[in-house]
């Protein structure tokens, strides 16, 4: 399986909240955990130390690719 973008994976795991939670409680369950906890700054930059320019820039490319379908 290809690794998905950053952008790929929040839209599916939105996905799975709804289908398992509803729209309603993925909300609120997101509303929950996504306040005030860790730090931000230094989790994105461990989270991207490894993305290349080449990386990023071929993941802009197949989203554009993908909204031209």
């Amino acid at each position: 399986m290809k690794k998905m973008t950053p952008i790929e994976l929040r839209q599916r795991g939105y996905q799975a909240l709804v289908k398992e939670l509803g729209q309603v409680d993925a909300i609120r369950f997101l509303q929950d955990v996504g306040w005030g906890f860790g730090d931000y700054t230094k989790e994105r930059q461990q989270s991207l130390k490894n993305v290349t320019r080449v990386d990023f820039w071929q993941d802009i490319q197949e989203i554009r690719a993908k909204k031209d379908l």
